[in-house]
């Protein structure tokens, strides 16, 4: 997973402005305490920030990985 795939994942599951606000201060107890952003930028596995800030928001595994194709932005 990339850092791209992160942030679309995050924005389509949370909207914009909470995507943004959790990935840069919610700090999450299976990355150490770090937020998510720190966790990254300090080469943390994306996958693993990913999954550890849906488990902590208990977002369902079906929301988790798939974008549906006409919510996508096409880029």
């Amino acid at each position: 997973m990339r850092r791209s795939e992160y942030t679309q994942l995050a924005v389509h599951v949370f909207g914009r402005t909470l995507a943004e606000t959790y990935t840069r201060e919610l700090a999450l107890a299976p990355l150490s305490g770090r937020t998510p952003g720190e966790a990254m930028e300090q080469g943390e596995d994306v996958r693993r920030v990913w999954t550890a800030l849906c488990d902590e928001m208990d977002v369902p595994e079906s929301r988790r990985w798939e974008i549906p194709p006409e919510l996508r932005q096409n880029r």
